[in-house]
C-alpha cells in the first residue's frame, strides 16, 4: 500500500451540514385574542425552532380553552398556570411572549428577565420612559433582552424600503406623511382597561398609531423636534382620541403624523418624498410587497427604477416575521432589534408628542429626562389631562 500523502496535501474535507438552530422553550402570558390570533400562528410557523410549553392566564376557563387549542395544534400538552411567578419558577422558559393589557407589561417583563428569559411583549412595552428604564436595568442585571412587537418593521417590503433609503438610492428624504386613521366606537372603550392613562398609557398615540410612526422612524432615522396637538373630540376617555404632529428629522426631512380613532375610512399609510422618488405604503393592519409603491422623479432612468423592484420573496409584516428575527438573535445571544435604545426611541417619540401637545411648545429629542413630569407619565400631570380622582 503506498504511503498516505502528507496532511496538508490532502483534498479539503467537504463542508458538513450547517449546525441546526437551537430549539427554544416558550411560554405565553395572557391567552386572549392577540396571543391566540397572532402569537400562536407565529409559533406554529417556527415550530422547528420554538416549542410552546406553558401558558399563564388569571382566567381559568380561558386558560383551559387555550391549552386545549394550543395542545391540539402542537400535538403536545401545554402546562397551565394562573401565576406568572409560579410559571417562571417551574418552567424557566427561554422566551416569554406577553399579550396582557399594557398596565401589566412592565411588571411581567421584569419578572421574566429576572428569571433569565428573553421577552417579546405587545406594545407598548411600558407606560412611560421611567418604566422603560426599569426594564433596561433588569436587562442589564439579567443578561436577557426584552423586545416590543413592532411587526411592521419586519415585512420584506419595509426591509427593502429601509435599505433603499439608507443607501441614498432614492435621494435625500424631504417630506413625509404618516397616518393611522382608524375607527373605534363606544363599545370598544367599554372594556374596563381601555381609555385610561393607568391602563393604556395614552390614547391612539400609544395604542394605535405607534406601529406606523415606529416604522416611519425606522425608515427616516432620528428626529430632532416635534410640535403637536391632541384632543378628545368624541370619546369620554381620560386620554386623547386624536393627535397630530409636525416633526423635523435629523436628515432635514419634515413630516406630519396623524393618530386617530375617529375615521370611518380606515387606513394606515406612510409616504416619503425624496429627491429622486416617492415611496408609499398603504394598508390597514399589515403590508405585503405589493403595498409598496415607488414613483420616480422625471430625471430618474429606467435602470435605476428597475433596481427598486420589490424582492422576490414576499414576507408579510407579521408576528411571524418578527419572531423569526428574534429567534435568530436568541440563537446568537445578541440583542434583537426592537429592544433597548432602539425601542426606547419610539416611546420617547410618544412622550415628546404628548408633551408638545399638552404644553403647546416644541419638544426636542433628548429633553425628557428624569425629573421631567412627562418622563414619569405620558400625561405629564397636566391639569387638563391628568387622571381625575374618582369618587
Amino acid at each position: 500500500m503506498p504511503p498516505l500523502p502528507p496532511h496538508d496535501s490532502l483534498p479539503p474535507r467537504p463542508p458538513g451540514p450547517p449546525a441546526p438552530a437551537r430549539h427554544h422553550r416558550v411560554a405565553v402570558i395572557g391567552t386572549g385574542a392577540i396571543v391566540t390570533g397572532s402569537h400562536l400562528p407565529a409559533l406554529r410557523a417556527h415550530s422547528s425552532r420554538a416549542e410552546l410549553v406553558a401558558a399563564v392566564d388569571v382566567d381559568q376557563g380561558r386558560l383551559d380553552a387555550f391549552r386545549q387549542l394550543a395542545g391540539d395544534l402542537a400535538g403536545a400538552e401545554v402546562a397551565g398556570y394562573t401565576s406568572v411567578d409560579a410559571m417562571l419558577d417551574a418552567v424557566r422558559p427561554d422566551l416569554v411572549l406577553i399579550g396582557t393589557p399594557p398596565s401589566l407589561h412592565r411588571e411581567q417583563t421584569v419578572a421574566a428577565l429576572k428569571a433569565g428569559s428573553w421577552v417579546l411583549c405587545e406594545k407598548p412595552l411600558t407606560l412611560s420612559l421611567a418604566e422603560y428604564d426599569e426594564v433596561a436595568a433588569a436587562e442589564e442585571s439579567s443578561g436577557a433582552y426584552a423586545s416590543v412587537v413592532f411587526q411592521h418593521r419586519y415585512g420584506s417590503g419595509a426591509v427593502h424600503a429601509q435599505r433603499l433609503l439608507a443607501s441614498g438610492e432614492l435621494g435625500a428624504p424631504r417630506v413625509a406623511h404618516c397616518q393611522t386613521t382608524w375607527h373605534r366606537d363606544a363599545d370598544y372603550y367599554a372594556v374596563p382597561w381601555r381609555g385610561t392613562w393607568a391602563s393604556e398609557g395614552g390614547g391612539p398615540t400609544m395604542g394605535h398609531g405607534i406601529h406606523q410612526y415606529d416604522l416611519l422612524l425606522r425608515l427616516l432615522g432620528p428626529w430632532t423636534e416635534i410640535r403637536a396637538m391632541a384632543a378628545r373630540l368624541v370619546h369620554d376617555t381620560e386620554s386623547e382620541d386624536v393627535s397630530t404632529a409636525l416633526v423635523r428629522f435629523q436628515n432635514g426631512a419634515l413630516a406630519t403624523v396623524v393618530n386617530s380613532v375617529l375615521s370611518p375610512d380606515e387606513v394606515s399609510r406612510i409616504r416619503i418624498d425624496c429627491a429622486d422618488a416617492t415611496v408609499e405604503v398603504t394598508h390597514l393592519y399589515g403590508h405585503r410587497n405589493e403595498d409598496w409603491v415607488y414613483t420616480p422623479a422625471p430625471q430618474v432612468t429606467a435602470e435605476r427604477v428597475a433596481a427598486w423592484r420589490a424582492p422576490d420573496t414576499d414576507v408579510p409584516s407579521s408576528h411571524t416575521a418578527q419572531l423569526g428575527v428574534l429567534l435568530d438573535a436568541l440563537d446568537k445571544g445578541v440583542r434583537p432589534p426592537g429592544s433597548g435604545p432602539d425601542a426606547r426611541a419610539t416611546l420617547e417619540f410618544a412622550a415628546a408628542l404628548y408633551k408638545s401637545a399638552f404644553t403647546g411648545r416644541p419638544v426636542h429629542a433628548g429633553e425628557i429626562t428624569p425629573g421631567d413630569p412627562f418622563y414619569q407619565a405620558m400625561h405629564g400631570d397636566h391639569p387638563h389631562w391628568a387622571p381625575k380622582e374618582r369618587a
